[in-house]
């Protein structure tokens, strides 16, 4: 029986997706698990494999159409299978007699619905969805800007164009007025003029960080509490632990603080948690939620149940989850149902800093760099390697006595990082 492959929910605040390219074309072989299409939610762009197998039939959108949650938007049938597709969220059924075999039965579409799949407006201009979007945030005429892909359809780089101040055909330069004075002259040349100044539309991942960062600062009380971590004893143990390993395997600071978290919070169970309503969910599994930087922003990437597994396993999962973020290709389990996050700027050379919640969990530890600092050990200044953490907290779930207590459990982990390995 054919089945109907819909616009899948990539995120429990996701509306709407963006089919950037089929993976499988029509009258191909589909598997399941087989990466089937690419999908542009707010947060990245997102491989989404089929839970059918079968033939591709019939694409129902084209790369760049933008689709509502559960739309349909492919078929997947048996080899020679008639059918027709069907309304949104349903199975698409056996085509009536008379239909030829492996025929399709599409119903037409209105007019004003057919133009706006292909991104026609008024005035028999053409534009992307996303550039669409794009214009009417920023109150952008679209009959003013020229368009540069296909049959003169305008794209997201055409609104930057136009946006930068670029002239066009339909927008031509102001004729060159005569100068008031001849300029001063000047011996030498110190500088060249200032740069025109530039207005740059949000990317979906940014505008998507907002959005919630409002929300989450607006809605959650936070606090926060920070700590200084001695990591002698775990930076030693690091260097032993990668003399052992190939290049391509070594493990960083960040995955033994991934590990340590992890651990910690079995005894904190309530900052493994979220707020519903009037009531606290504590989450039986860790899920730990790594902030990446790509190229629109932050991707947070989770390791699931990252109590349970070894520092070697986390490193390598987190390095495969990293690439795919950088590089748009992450699957909907990859940046999904994390249940705490940790957000670490020590690469950067950055001393401490603090995180806003990522709705909805209750607790995020923002970690700076591992510096080497004066100290004082038995009396003598020498010197020490040390790194600050700053947990926020949700008030609304937990207090400052309870997260003090997490960070000095967290000091057990980190301080005596045998029992990372154990």
């Amino acid at each position: 029986m054919a089945e109907t492959v819909t616009m899948p929910k990539l995120g429990f605040d996701m509306a709407e997706g963006v089919l950037v390219r089929w993976v499988i074309q029509t009258g191909e072989p589909v598997q399941k698990g087989a990466v089937l299409a690419e999908i542009e939610t707010d947060k990245a762009t997102v491989e989404v494999e089929s839970n059918f197998e079968g033939i591709l039939a019939q694409q129902l959108v084209k790369p760049g159409d933008v689709a509502p949650v559960n739309a349909p938007i492919a078929i997947i049938a048996a080899p020679g299978e008639k059918f027709e597709p069907t309304a949104a969220g349903k199975t698409a059924s056996p085509a009536p007699a008379g239909i030829a075999e492996g025929a399709i039965s599409i119903p037409a579409a209105p007019a004003q619905a057919a133009e706006a799949s292909e991104g026609r407006l008024p005035g028999n201009v053409r534009a992307s969805p996303l550039a669409r979007r794009m214009a009417a945030e920023m109150h952008i005429n679209l009959e003013q800007v020229q368009g540069s892909g296909p049959a003169g359809r305008i794209l997201q780089r055409d609104l930057k164009t136009y946006l930068s101040g670029a002239r066009t055909p339909s927008r031509p330069a102001p004729a060159a007025t005569k100068p008031l004075a001849p300029p001063m002259p000047t011996a030498t040349t110190f500088a060249t003029a200032s740069p025109a100044d530039q207005t740059i539309p949000l990317a979906r991942l940014r505008a998507a960080i907002g959005r919630r960062m409002v929300e989450s600062k607006q809605q959650a009380p936070h606090f926060y509490v920070t700590h200084e971590y001695d990591l002698e004893a775990l930076l030693a143990l690091r260097v032993k632990i990668n003399s052992l390993l190939p290049e391509d395997e070594k493990i960083s600071v960040n995955d033994f603080i991934v590990k340590a978290a992890a651990l910690t919070l079995r005894q904190f169970p309530n900052l493994n948690a979220a707020l519903h309503g009037e009531q606290v969910i504590q989450f039986g599994a860790i899920h730990v939620g790594v902030a990446v930087a790509v190229e629109s922003g932050l991707l947070t990437v989770v390791c699931h149940e990252a109590d349970r597994k070894p520092v070697r396993q986390i490193a390598a999962e987190l390095r495969t989850l990293a690439t795919r973020a950088r590089q748009g290709k992450v699957r909907p389990e990859d940046i999904e149902g994390s249940t705490f996050s940790v957000s670490n700027l020590g690469m950067y050379e950055v001393e401490h800093f603090i995180a806003i919640l990522n709705p909805p969990e209750a607790a995020i530890l923002a970690v700076g760099s591992a510096r080497q600092i004066p100290v004082v050990k038995d009396g003598q200044i020498v010197p020490g390697w040390r790194m600050k953490a700053t947990l926020s907290v949700d008030h609304r779930v937990s207090d400052g006595a309870e997260a003090a207590r997490f960070l000095q459990s967290l000091a057990s982990n980190l301080e005596e990082p045998v029992r990372l390995l154990l």
